[in-house]
């Protein structure tokens, strides 16, 4: 076990050198137009190095490893397995007649489905295992936008079980567990269909004409709780769990499709958006046969305002026992309490098993696991993780919810769960034991003798690095997909006793083109110091000195800042940031730092954004631009920022608090006031507005316009039902009234991430054609300007688009069965004048 080292002094920089590729051809002129590294590269996807296999999962009997991989390098995926005894990899299923090519015939509700999952994806995005049945026939189901196809690991044909049209669209289908029938919903009511018999059966009624919908998580959970589903088989397929949501009191919000040639009802969408202060959607949890009958309501509807003050206003997570009774988390609507609550499913009676209480906030999680195998008088026990003690670890708890005691602890944080072997005693998790910036697999004992100390976990993978696993069923081998600063995602077979290397499964081309091509250097990661001795992480993009002189160089500070992100990570992911590398191609030196507030430190460094966004967030990024200066890599009034949505917003805040540090700002889809942007998120961080206007009104950009001196680059999708462009609007007219210059650019087709490829080769090229313009001007100019010579560095940047809510970057949490970050990166180009950045 390793406790965070502070730093010894502001130039500690970790062992993470440069790795250079060399060049196919010779290092074209830094002034050459014609350089290299063209911006449509910018475009390409997947990046360098993450060809690679998703969403990697077992076969139910172990013997198969499927994953989506796309053979041809592009987005469009399809199924492969790898058989472990012979090892061959076979594909199993190609989308019939090349279906799943584009969204163009996905229906509205599935787009925005995939808009609040952030996937890319074409061909298949997702598929499900089939339980064995008595033939033992490996069977995968695998949904399409054309229906549900089933496919046996054979050479038979798919066959279309289920089919659908974007007019009436099947969402979120999923298999019993049993393998006997297919759970969906259509027109906002849960069905279900026998595989058996190929009947379909519709379980729930009453929906749509009351204002609601069965089987579909609401907005708040798809786009905060990182909950996605809105129903739930129980163990033995009898039974589905649903949540039942009730948004008919939340006003709508209209947004008009100002870009559309038609008006009316076809170029406009109504949203029930909950904003910060106002009422949330009801939700009621019920329970149905999965043959039909009547539905069982549990004691419990989310929502209501009571003289308890929400005491029970989020359904955040729905579990099923072992003993077919339900467990349902249910948080408060200030975040500081998480009762869990276990329902007869026959009568609907509750009791409430325990409750988790936190003062600074309590971040959900997907840790509870129940034990099933009857250990002594653990039965019906289950494991449950809380940060108690400020970093999330792991404790046992009985079947009444009583806690008998932790199972890890330290000043480190468990991520996720990564599988349990209860014969065994064994537990096996991932965290960040081995430091903040890796993520590492464990394992340790399930049943710990709590007369003794606590052993310290075993640490299974081999690499510094990120790890994301999947373990089989047996708990005898785990697939290891590791990456890290220096090495592009590989896929690994290893054995769960030791980590030792069973068979590789992906292995990465000695060269990888493009890599190779684009001279890409892998970044330096830098440990700093906050303003009250808080160790701080940044990641340094250094031009080449032989190519562009020795420093103070232009810099533009690449910001997030917010929380449940993370940028500064030691993944290929930073590596092959493109616009990071593409900027330092043209002398311009890119940073990129964690501020206090961000993820995967711990509850305590998380919690300096508490009631406090725009005040630590910024001030560490001016530190961090102060440690820049004193290296002499950067120079005061020649930095600048961008950001997306909480970057936009930090980019526009630390541009109007710090005029004097910062000279420009690009801020992409910034959230400009907090009263604007959703319950969940807003009051999980800021509190409720009525009870801390305060902090609302000094987070909110309007209120700092009056100080900017510099150039500031405004950037929305119009219809952005995330964060509405009215944020933007907001800004635009204080930034008129304060008399301040501003640019503007706007995309009339596009939500929060643009997704068009046309838009964004387009927003290159028309960055590309200000490059030049700008460095004739910046000629121009030079002896009448703080433009000491011409304008060596380009001047337009890329921003890149979040992942959660107003989030982006790295999430905290990988995806258990898929590569973090495979799934390509949604990424917004834009252009900034050369003049907003002063030559140095």
């Amino acid at each position: 076990m390793q406790a965070p080292v502070a730093a010894e002094d502001d130039e500690k920089v970790f062992a993470k050198k440069p790795r250079h590729c060399e060049a196919e051809m010779p290092l074209a002129d830094a002034n050459n137009e014609s350089s290299f590294f063209p911006v449509e590269e910018i475009v390409q996807y997947p990046l360098p190095g993450y060809v690679v296999p998703s969403s990697i999962t077992f076969s139910p009997d172990d013997r198969l490893i499927s994953y989506l991989f796309s053979p041809d390098g592009t987005l469009y995926r399809k199924v492969f397995a790898f058989d472990i005894a012979s090892r061959r990899q076979d594909l199993v299923f190609s989308p019939p007649d090349g279906g799943g090519l584009d969204e163009s015939n996905l229906s509205e509700e599935e787009k925005l489905r995939r808009e609040r999952s952030r996937e890319r994806g074409l061909g298949v995005t997702r598929y499900e295992w089939k339980a064995r049945s008595l033939s033992g026939k490996h069977t995968i189901m695998v949904p399409l936008p054309a229906g549900i196809y089933l496919q046996e690991i054979c050479d038979t044909e798919p066959e279309l079980k289920l089919p659908c049209c974007s007019s009436s669209p099947i969402i979120d289908p999923h298999l019993s567990p049993d393998g006997s029938m297919l759970a969906y919903v259509r027109e906002d009511e849960l069905h279900v269909l026998s595989l058996l018999d190929g009947q379909p059966k519709q379980l729930t009624f009453g929906a749509k004409e009351n204002g609601m919908t069965h089987g579909l998580a609401e907005y708040i959970a798809q786009e905060e709780m990182e909950r996605k589903n809105g129903f739930w088989w129980s163990p033995d397929s009898k039974y589905i769990a649903f949540a039942e949501v009730d948004s008919s009191e939340i006003p709508l919000f209209r947004i008009m499709h100002e870009g559309k040639k038609s008006v009316g009802s076809d170029a406009q969408e109504d949203h029930a958006y909950p904003f910060a202060g106002a009422s949330n959607v009801k939700v009621r949890l019920g329970v149905v046969a999965a043959s039909g009958g009547e539905v069982t309501w549990m004691d419990l509807i989310c929502g209501v305002q009571d003289e308890a003050g929400g005491a029970e206003e989020y359904l955040a997570r729905v579990n099923w026992m072992p003993d077919n009774s339900l467990v349902s988390q249910v948080l408060n609507r200030s975040h500081t309490k998480l009762k869990i609550l276990k329902f007869d499913i026959q009568t609907g009676k509750k009791i409430v098993l325990f409750v988790e209480e936190q003062g600074t906030w309590i971040n959900l999680h997907d840790c509870l696991t129940p034990l099933d195998k009857g250990v002594n008088s653990l039965s019906g026990g289950f494991i449950w993780a809380s940060e108690k003690t400020g970093f999330r670890h792991l404790y046992l708890h009985d079947k009444n919810g009583v806690c008998l005691g932790a199972i890890t602890q330290g000043n480190w944080m468990v991520e996720q769960i990564a599988g349990v072997n209860e014969n065994a005693g064994l537990l096996f998790f991932t965290g960040t034991m081995d430091g903040p910036l890796e993520s590492n697999l464990y394992c340790t004992s399930l049943f710990p003798d709590w007369n003794h100390p606590l052993q310290l976990p075993r640490r299974l993978t081999h690499g510094s690095g990120r790890h994301a696993v999947i373990l089989d069923h047996q708990m005898q081998r785990f697939v290891d997909v590791y990456d890290s600063l220096n090495s592009p995602p590989r896929v690994i077979l290893c054995s769960l006793h030791d980590g030792s290397i069973i068979t590789p499964l992906y292995e990465q081309p000695l060269s990888i083109p493009r890599f190779r091509k684009l001279q890409l250097l892998s970044p330096e990661i830098v440990q700093i110091s906050a303003k009250d001795g808080t160790v701080l992480y940044g990641t340094l993009y250094k031009p080449d000195a032989s190519k562009f002189g020795p420093p103070p160089y232009k810099t533009l500070i690449n910001v997030y800042g917010g929380p449940s992100v993370q940028l500064v990570v030691d993944s290929w992911i930073n590596t092959v940031d493109m616009r990071a590398q593409y900027l330092r191609n043209k002398g311009i030196l890119v940073w990129k730092l964690d501020n206090r507030g961000t993820a995967r430190r711990g509850l305590k460094f998380e919690g300096h954004l508490k009631h406090n966004f725009g005040h630590v967030d910024a001030e560490d990024q001016v530190t961090g631009a102060e440690w820049l200066v004193r290296q002499g890599l950067a120079k005061v009034g020649h930095i600048g920022l961008y950001g997306w949505s909480y970057g936009g917003f930090l980019s526009a805040m630390s541009l109007a608090r710090f005029p004097d540090t910062f000279c420009c700002a690009v801020s992409g889809a910034p959230v400009t006031s907090w009263d604007g942007y959703d319950t969940f998120y807003t009051e999980k961080y800021m509190g409720l507005p009525k009870e801390n206007p305060d902090a609302y009104e000094y987070g909110s950009i309007m209120h700092h316009v009056h100080k900017i001196k510099g150039k500031l680059l405004l950037i929305h999708g119009m219809i952005d039902e995330n964060v509405h462009f009215r944020h933007t609007a907001r800004l635009i007219n204080s930034l008129i009234a304060a008399g301040k210059p501003y640019e503007l650019l706007l995309f009339p087709d596009e939500r929060h991430m643009p997704r068009q490829l046309r838009d964004r080769i387009y927003m290159e090229m028309i960055g590309a054609n200000h490059q030049a313009r700008s460095r004739r001007q910046a000629s121009i100019v030079a002896g009448r300007s703080n433009v000491s010579k011409p304008a060596r560095a380009h001047g337009f940047v890329i921003l890149r688009c979040c992942q959660r809510g107003p989030r982006g970057g790295v999430t905290s949490k990988p995806a258990p069965l898929s590569i973090p970050a495979a799934t390509p990166q949604p990424r917004v180009t834009i252009h900034l004048l050369a003049s907003f950045v002063p030559g140095v």
